[in-house]
Protein backbone atom coordinates (compact mmCIF):
# COMPACT_ATOMS: atom_id res chain seq x y z
CA UNK A 1 0.00 0.00 0.00
CA UNK A 2 3.22 2.32 -0.24
CA UNK A 3 1.94 3.46 -3.47
CA UNK A 4 -0.87 5.04 -2.86
CA UNK A 5 0.27 6.36 0.76
CA UNK A 6 2.61 9.24 1.10
CA UNK A 7 3.30 10.80 4.40
CA UNK A 8 -0.03 9.35 5.65
CA UNK A 9 -1.83 11.15 2.45
CA UNK A 10 -3.25 9.49 -0.28
CA UNK A 11 -1.07 9.92 -3.60
CA UNK A 12 -4.28 10.82 -5.63
CA UNK A 13 -2.85 9.27 -9.36
CA UNK A 14 -1.54 6.03 -7.81
CA UNK A 15 -4.88 5.54 -5.97
CA UNK A 16 -6.64 6.18 -9.67
CA UNK A 17 -4.84 3.66 -11.51
CA UNK A 18 -5.37 0.79 -8.79
CA UNK A 19 -8.85 1.90 -8.51
CA UNK A 20 -8.67 1.06 -12.82
CA UNK A 21 -7.54 -2.17 -11.83
CA UNK A 22 -9.83 -2.79 -9.58
CA UNK A 23 -12.42 -2.16 -11.73
CA UNK A 24 -10.84 -3.91 -14.77
CA UNK A 25 -11.19 -6.98 -12.09
CA UNK A 26 -14.89 -6.33 -11.35
CA UNK A 27 -15.78 -6.83 -15.41
CA UNK A 28 -15.79 -3.27 -16.29
CA UNK A 29 -14.18 -2.36 -19.46
CA UNK A 30 -13.11 1.50 -18.43
CA UNK A 31 -12.84 3.29 -15.43
CA UNK A 32 -12.56 7.18 -15.77
CA UNK A 33 -12.55 10.23 -13.56
CA UNK A 34 -13.54 13.74 -13.63
CA UNK A 35 -14.51 17.14 -11.47
CA UNK A 36 -17.90 17.94 -10.80
CA UNK A 37 -17.86 21.04 -13.03
CA UNK A 38 -21.47 19.99 -15.69
CA UNK A 39 -21.88 24.27 -16.60
CA UNK A 40 -21.82 23.23 -20.49
CA UNK A 41 -24.29 20.50 -19.91
CA UNK A 42 -26.23 22.20 -17.35
CA UNK A 43 -26.89 25.10 -19.79
CA UNK A 44 -27.55 22.49 -22.60
CA UNK A 45 -30.08 20.79 -20.11
CA UNK A 46 -32.50 23.81 -19.61
CA UNK A 47 -32.38 24.21 -23.18
CA UNK A 48 -33.71 21.08 -23.72
CA UNK A 49 -36.52 21.35 -20.70
CA UNK A 50 -37.60 24.63 -21.98
CA UNK A 51 -38.17 22.94 -25.50
CA UNK A 52 -40.24 20.20 -24.00
CA UNK A 53 -38.57 17.58 -25.52
CA UNK A 54 -38.64 15.58 -22.05
CA UNK A 55 -42.75 15.09 -22.66
CA UNK A 56 -43.94 13.10 -19.09
CA UNK A 57 -40.82 12.91 -17.75
CA UNK A 58 -41.39 15.21 -15.25
CA UNK A 59 -38.17 13.95 -12.91
CA UNK A 60 -36.26 15.52 -15.70
CA UNK A 61 -36.96 19.21 -13.66
CA UNK A 62 -38.11 18.27 -10.48
CA UNK A 63 -34.88 17.80 -8.98
CA UNK A 64 -33.74 21.06 -9.83
CA UNK A 65 -30.12 21.36 -10.40
CA UNK A 66 -29.24 18.76 -8.24
CA UNK A 67 -29.07 16.57 -11.41
CA UNK A 68 -26.47 18.97 -13.11
CA UNK A 69 -24.80 20.14 -9.60
CA UNK A 70 -22.83 16.70 -7.98
CA UNK A 71 -22.18 18.63 -5.03
CA UNK A 72 -26.19 19.74 -4.60
CA UNK A 73 -27.24 15.67 -4.69
CA UNK A 74 -24.60 14.63 -2.66
CA UNK A 75 -22.67 17.03 -0.15
CA UNK A 76 -19.01 16.50 0.34
CA UNK A 77 -18.53 15.08 -3.57
CA UNK A 78 -15.34 16.10 -5.34
CA UNK A 79 -14.92 13.73 -7.85
CA UNK A 80 -16.94 11.54 -9.94
CA UNK A 81 -15.66 7.57 -11.03
CA UNK A 82 -17.31 6.39 -14.28
CA UNK A 83 -17.37 3.17 -15.37
CA UNK A 84 -18.84 1.71 -18.74
CA UNK A 85 -19.47 -2.16 -19.03
CA UNK A 86 -20.44 -3.67 -22.71
CA UNK A 87 -23.58 -5.63 -22.66
CA UNK A 88 -24.45 -6.66 -26.60
CA UNK A 89 -25.68 -10.16 -26.14
CA UNK A 90 -25.02 -11.16 -29.87
CA UNK A 91 -24.12 -10.05 -32.92
CA UNK A 92 -25.94 -7.01 -33.72
CA UNK A 93 -26.33 -8.50 -37.56
CA UNK A 94 -28.93 -10.49 -35.38
CA UNK A 95 -30.73 -7.26 -34.69
CA UNK A 96 -30.17 -5.97 -37.80
CA UNK A 97 -32.44 -8.94 -39.32
CA UNK A 98 -35.18 -8.77 -36.53
CA UNK A 99 -35.99 -4.96 -37.08
CA UNK A 100 -39.68 -4.57 -38.72
CA UNK A 101 -39.66 -8.17 -38.94
CA UNK A 102 -43.36 -9.26 -40.23
CA UNK A 103 -44.47 -11.60 -36.85
CA UNK A 104 -41.40 -11.32 -34.54
CA UNK A 105 -41.15 -8.92 -31.73
CA UNK A 106 -37.68 -6.00 -31.18
CA UNK A 107 -37.01 -6.04 -27.66
CA UNK A 108 -33.76 -3.61 -27.13
CA UNK A 109 -31.13 -5.74 -26.86
CA UNK A 110 -29.91 -4.02 -23.50
CA UNK A 111 -33.36 -5.45 -21.76
CA UNK A 112 -32.99 -9.11 -23.17
CA UNK A 113 -31.11 -10.14 -19.88
CA UNK A 114 -30.50 -9.44 -16.45
CA UNK A 115 -31.20 -6.24 -15.05
CA UNK A 116 -28.54 -4.15 -15.71
CA UNK A 117 -29.34 -1.51 -12.49
CA UNK A 118 -28.64 -4.64 -10.44
CA UNK A 119 -25.30 -5.70 -12.54
CA UNK A 120 -23.65 -2.94 -12.43
CA UNK A 121 -24.99 -1.69 -8.87
CA UNK A 122 -23.26 -4.52 -7.08
CA UNK A 123 -19.94 -4.07 -8.72
CA UNK A 124 -19.75 -0.55 -8.37
CA UNK A 125 -20.59 -1.20 -4.14
CA UNK A 126 -17.94 -3.93 -4.66
CA UNK A 127 -15.71 -1.14 -6.11
CA UNK A 128 -15.96 1.25 -3.76
CA UNK A 129 -15.44 -1.20 -0.80
CA UNK A 130 -11.60 -1.54 -2.05
CA UNK A 131 -11.47 1.70 -2.37
CA UNK A 132 -12.46 2.06 1.41
CA UNK A 133 -9.32 -0.16 2.25
CA UNK A 134 -7.13 2.63 1.14
CA UNK A 135 -9.09 5.44 2.82
CA UNK A 136 -11.57 5.29 5.74
CA UNK A 137 -14.07 6.82 6.48
CA UNK A 138 -14.82 6.72 2.79
CA UNK A 139 -17.95 8.88 1.22
CA UNK A 140 -19.64 7.96 -1.30
CA UNK A 141 -22.81 7.16 -3.31
CA UNK A 142 -23.31 4.32 -6.17
CA UNK A 143 -25.66 5.42 -9.26
CA UNK A 144 -26.93 3.39 -12.18
CA UNK A 145 -29.70 5.21 -14.28
CA UNK A 146 -31.23 5.75 -10.94
CA UNK A 147 -31.52 9.69 -9.65
CA UNK A 148 -30.76 12.80 -11.09
CA UNK A 149 -27.45 12.01 -13.05
CA UNK A 150 -25.82 13.47 -15.92
CA UNK A 151 -24.25 10.25 -16.57
CA UNK A 152 -23.34 10.65 -20.19
CA UNK A 153 -21.96 14.13 -19.60
CA UNK A 154 -19.48 12.98 -16.89
CA UNK A 155 -18.24 9.81 -18.69
CA UNK A 156 -17.47 12.30 -21.64
CA UNK A 157 -15.48 14.39 -19.10
CA UNK A 158 -14.00 11.13 -17.61
CA UNK A 159 -12.68 10.14 -21.10
CA UNK A 160 -15.16 6.93 -21.98
CA UNK A 161 -16.24 8.30 -24.94
CA UNK A 162 -18.22 11.41 -27.00
CA UNK A 163 -21.95 12.04 -27.06
CA UNK A 164 -23.11 11.89 -30.71
CA UNK A 165 -25.20 13.35 -32.48
CA UNK A 166 -27.88 10.88 -31.43
CA UNK A 167 -27.45 11.58 -27.57
CA UNK A 168 -25.80 8.28 -26.93
CA UNK A 169 -21.94 7.84 -25.60
CA UNK A 170 -19.37 6.73 -28.33
CA UNK A 171 -16.28 5.29 -27.26
CA UNK A 172 -13.74 5.26 -30.40
CA UNK A 173 -12.77 1.42 -29.79
CA UNK A 174 -15.72 -0.10 -28.43
CA UNK A 175 -19.04 1.69 -30.38
CA UNK A 176 -21.54 2.74 -28.00
CA UNK A 177 -23.42 -0.80 -26.55
CA UNK A 178 -22.60 -0.51 -22.93
CA UNK A 179 -23.88 0.90 -20.05
CA UNK A 180 -22.63 3.83 -17.69
CA UNK A 181 -22.72 3.87 -14.29
CA UNK A 182 -21.22 6.30 -11.40
CA UNK A 183 -19.36 6.51 -8.01
CA UNK A 184 -19.25 10.28 -6.60
CA UNK A 185 -16.68 9.87 -3.95
CA UNK A 186 -15.42 12.93 -1.54
CA UNK A 187 -11.75 11.82 -2.42
CA UNK A 188 -9.99 14.41 -4.94
CA UNK A 189 -9.16 12.11 -8.15
CA UNK A 190 -7.04 13.49 -11.19
CA UNK A 191 -9.07 14.15 -14.37
CA UNK A 192 -8.87 12.09 -17.34
CA UNK A 193 -8.69 14.25 -20.23
CA UNK A 194 -12.42 14.35 -21.88
CA UNK A 195 -13.13 12.54 -25.03
CA UNK A 196 -13.33 14.16 -28.08
CA UNK A 197 -15.97 14.17 -30.80
CA UNK A 198 -15.73 11.88 -34.13
CA UNK A 199 -19.37 11.85 -35.68
CA UNK A 200 -17.81 13.92 -38.72
CA UNK A 201 -20.47 14.52 -41.23
CA UNK A 202 -21.99 11.40 -40.58
CA UNK A 203 -26.00 11.47 -40.22
CA UNK A 204 -26.58 7.39 -40.16
CA UNK A 205 -28.41 7.78 -36.93
CA UNK A 206 -30.75 10.89 -37.99
CA UNK A 207 -31.74 8.90 -40.99
CA UNK A 208 -32.81 5.94 -39.89
CA UNK A 209 -34.62 7.26 -36.56
CA UNK A 210 -37.76 5.32 -37.54
CA UNK A 211 -39.65 8.52 -36.14
CA UNK A 212 -37.24 10.81 -36.73
CA UNK A 213 -36.94 11.74 -33.24
CA UNK A 214 -33.33 13.61 -33.81
CA UNK A 215 -34.78 16.40 -34.70
CA UNK A 216 -31.25 17.73 -35.50
CA UNK A 217 -27.52 16.52 -34.52
CA UNK A 218 -27.36 16.10 -30.92
CA UNK A 219 -31.00 17.13 -30.34
CA UNK A 220 -33.54 14.35 -29.40
CA UNK A 221 -37.09 15.35 -29.24
CA UNK A 222 -37.85 12.42 -26.74
CA UNK A 223 -41.80 12.54 -27.44
CA UNK A 224 -41.47 10.97 -30.76
CA UNK A 225 -38.44 8.64 -29.34
CA UNK A 226 -39.99 5.04 -29.86
CA UNK A 227 -37.68 4.34 -26.53
CA UNK A 228 -39.55 6.81 -25.13
CA UNK A 229 -43.09 5.81 -26.28
CA UNK A 230 -42.53 1.89 -24.85
CA UNK A 231 -41.09 2.57 -21.57
CA UNK A 232 -41.65 5.94 -20.32
CA UNK A 233 -45.04 7.26 -21.70
CA UNK A 234 -47.44 5.20 -19.81
CA UNK A 235 -51.10 6.48 -21.48
CA UNK A 236 -51.62 6.05 -25.05
CA UNK A 237 -49.27 6.07 -27.55
CA UNK A 238 -49.98 9.17 -30.34
CA UNK A 239 -52.30 6.79 -33.40
CA UNK A 240 -49.56 8.69 -35.58
CA UNK A 241 -46.57 7.51 -34.53
CA UNK A 242 -48.25 3.91 -34.14
CA UNK A 243 -47.04 2.57 -37.76
CA UNK A 244 -43.54 3.98 -37.53
CA UNK A 245 -43.04 1.58 -34.30
CA UNK A 246 -43.11 -1.63 -36.20
CA UNK A 247 -42.29 -4.66 -34.50
CA UNK A 248 -40.12 -2.79 -31.53
CA UNK A 249 -42.24 -3.64 -28.12
CA UNK A 250 -39.94 -2.32 -25.87
CA UNK A 251 -37.02 0.29 -26.72
CA UNK A 252 -35.46 1.14 -30.10
CA UNK A 253 -31.59 0.19 -31.49
CA UNK A 254 -31.99 1.81 -34.70
CA UNK A 255 -29.41 4.34 -33.88
CA UNK A 256 -26.76 2.54 -32.51
CA UNK A 257 -27.58 -0.68 -35.42
CA UNK A 258 -26.75 1.74 -38.16
CA UNK A 259 -23.86 3.30 -36.34
CA UNK A 260 -20.66 3.26 -38.22
CA UNK A 261 -18.71 3.14 -34.67
CA UNK A 262 -20.72 0.28 -34.07
CA UNK A 263 -18.05 -1.93 -36.23
CA UNK A 264 -15.83 -1.86 -33.26
CA UNK A 265 -18.11 -3.45 -30.63
CA UNK A 266 -17.42 -6.03 -29.00
CA UNK A 267 -20.46 -8.90 -27.80
CA UNK A 268 -20.30 -9.33 -23.91
CA UNK A 269 -19.15 -12.42 -22.11
CA UNK A 270 -21.44 -11.45 -19.17
CA UNK A 271 -24.04 -14.25 -18.68
CA UNK A 272 -26.19 -11.66 -16.93
CA UNK A 273 -26.63 -10.40 -20.64
CA UNK A 274 -27.53 -13.18 -22.56
CA UNK A 275 -31.32 -13.37 -23.78
CA UNK A 276 -33.92 -15.37 -21.45
CA UNK A 277 -36.57 -17.06 -22.43
CA UNK A 278 -36.26 -16.59 -26.42
CA UNK A 279 -37.08 -12.85 -26.33
CA UNK A 280 -34.61 -12.53 -28.38
CA UNK A 281 -36.65 -14.16 -31.39
CA UNK A 282 -39.56 -14.29 -29.69
CA UNK A 283 -43.18 -14.38 -31.88
CA UNK A 284 -45.54 -11.15 -31.30
CA UNK A 285 -48.38 -13.59 -31.25
CA UNK A 286 -46.43 -15.91 -28.21
CA UNK A 287 -45.89 -12.54 -26.33
CA UNK A 288 -49.44 -11.52 -26.37
CA UNK A 289 -50.87 -14.69 -24.86
CA UNK A 290 -48.63 -14.47 -21.77
CA UNK A 291 -51.14 -14.27 -18.93
CA UNK A 292 -49.74 -11.83 -16.13
CA UNK A 293 -48.67 -14.17 -14.04
CA UNK A 294 -46.59 -15.90 -16.89
CA UNK A 295 -45.10 -12.04 -17.63
CA UNK A 296 -44.43 -11.89 -13.63
CA UNK A 297 -42.36 -14.59 -14.59
CA UNK A 298 -40.71 -14.61 -17.02
CA UNK A 299 -39.31 -10.23 -16.68
CA UNK A 300 -38.42 -11.70 -12.95
CA UNK A 301 -34.81 -9.70 -12.38
CA UNK A 302 -35.33 -8.01 -15.84
CA UNK A 303 -35.16 -3.75 -16.26
CA UNK A 304 -38.96 -4.50 -18.59
CA UNK A 305 -40.53 -5.14 -15.25
CA UNK A 306 -41.08 -1.10 -15.01
CA UNK A 307 -43.28 -1.12 -17.70
CA UNK A 308 -46.33 -3.38 -16.31
CA UNK A 309 -48.24 -6.13 -18.01
CA UNK A 310 -50.73 -3.84 -19.52
CA UNK A 311 -48.57 -1.29 -21.02
CA UNK A 312 -46.53 -4.63 -22.53
CA UNK A 313 -50.07 -5.69 -23.92
CA UNK A 314 -50.16 -1.92 -25.27
CA UNK A 315 -46.87 -2.28 -27.10
CA UNK A 316 -47.51 -5.63 -28.13
CA UNK A 317 -50.75 -4.25 -29.82
CA UNK A 318 -49.48 -1.97 -31.70
CA UNK A 319 -46.43 -4.39 -32.78
CA UNK A 320 -49.13 -6.51 -33.97
CA UNK A 321 -50.96 -3.83 -36.05
CA UNK A 322 -47.83 -3.68 -37.76
CA UNK A 323 -47.37 -7.20 -38.24
CA UNK A 324 -48.31 -9.25 -41.49
CA UNK A 325 -51.63 -10.13 -41.72
CA UNK A 326 -52.41 -13.68 -40.84
CA UNK A 327 -55.30 -15.51 -38.78
CA UNK A 328 -53.35 -16.03 -36.02
CA UNK A 329 -52.71 -12.17 -35.47
CA UNK A 330 -56.08 -11.70 -35.68
CA UNK A 331 -57.16 -14.27 -33.48
CA UNK A 332 -54.75 -13.33 -31.42
CA UNK A 333 -55.83 -9.59 -30.99
CA UNK A 334 -59.32 -10.68 -30.77
CA UNK A 335 -58.60 -12.85 -27.56
CA UNK A 336 -57.67 -9.42 -26.11
CA UNK A 337 -60.53 -6.69 -27.53
CA UNK A 338 -62.46 -7.23 -23.83
CA UNK A 339 -59.27 -6.71 -21.76
CA UNK A 340 -59.74 -5.18 -18.83
CA UNK A 341 -57.97 -2.59 -19.25
CA UNK A 342 -59.21 0.48 -21.38
CA UNK A 343 -55.41 1.43 -22.76
CA UNK A 344 -55.05 -2.47 -23.81
CA UNK A 345 -58.80 -2.22 -25.78
CA UNK A 346 -57.91 1.31 -27.22
CA UNK A 347 -54.79 -0.40 -28.87
CA UNK A 348 -55.79 -3.75 -30.09
CA UNK A 349 -58.96 -1.97 -31.66
CA UNK A 350 -56.56 0.26 -33.55
CA UNK A 351 -54.46 -2.71 -34.73
CA UNK A 352 -57.22 -4.79 -35.95
CA UNK A 353 -58.07 -1.58 -38.04
CA UNK A 354 -55.08 -1.89 -39.06
CA UNK A 355 -55.64 -5.36 -40.51
CA UNK A 356 -59.34 -4.53 -42.01
CA UNK A 357 -57.57 -1.93 -44.12
CA UNK A 358 -55.31 -4.82 -45.67
CA UNK A 359 -58.57 -7.09 -46.32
Amino acid sequence: MNDVVQNHELNAPAVAERIRRWGAELGFQQVGFSNIDLHQAEERLQQWLRKKFHGDMHYMHRHGLKRSRPELLVPGTLSVISVRMDYLPQNQDDAKTLLDHASKAYISRYALGRDYHKVLRSRLKKLAGKIGQLSQPLGFRVFVDSAPVLEKPLAEKAGLGWIGKHTNLINKEAGSWFFLGELYTDLALPSDESASAHCGSCTACLEVCPTNAIVAPYELDARRCISYLTIELKGSIPAPLRPLIGNRVYGCDDCQIFCPWNKFAVQSDEDDFAPRHNLDSSELTDLFRWDEDTWLKRTEGSAMRRIGYHQWLRNIAVGLGNARTSPDVIQALQERSNADSELVREHVEWALQQHRKNR
